[in-house]
């Protein structure tokens, strides 16, 4: 299980790396909405893009077989529910980053450079809630 449980934070710290960095590349990319930095970014996002699904599905793949060896976690007073539903919540995110940089592909993108700061925000409201979830088990 002590295996499982090192990979799947391996493979969190790879997913939030990608989520941390990818709406930067927005921010850069609203700021320059045009020519070759514009070519260059939308490379990276797409590249950043494919690094941060592998990371997704596997800390996602490793963190659901450590929860079916130990399957207790789920009657541990809700705390795992929290974190679940969290991690869903950021999947959602992660999906829709995908969604924005197919919009930045396409040339459609609608919103400024200062939409995108607090867009980057969001991953590390999601590292916070869920770090001190299964440290603290508040539930």
């Amino acid at each position: 299980m002590r295996w499982l449980e090192a990979f799947h934070v391996v493979f969190v710290v790879t997913w939030f790396a990608g989520l941390f960095y990818l709406p930067r590349l927005f921010v850069y990319a609203a700021e320059n909405p045009g020519g070759q930095r514009f070519e260059l970014l939308m490379v990276m996002q797409k590249r950043l893009l494919g690094i941060t699904h592998i990371g997704g599905a596997l800390a996602i793949g490793f963190g659901l077989a450590t929860l079916a060896g130990e399957p207790w976690h789920l009657s541990g007073g809700g705390w795992m529910h929290a974190k679940l539903a969290l991690v869903a919540g950021l999947v959602a995110y992660h999906l829709w980053c995908w969604r924005l940089v197919r919009t930045f592909a396409r040339g459609e993108n609608r919103h400024g450079s200062k939409w995108y700061r607090f867009f980057n925000e969001v991953p590390a409201l999601f590292l916070i809630a869920i770090v001190v979830l299964v440290i603290v088990k508040p539930f």
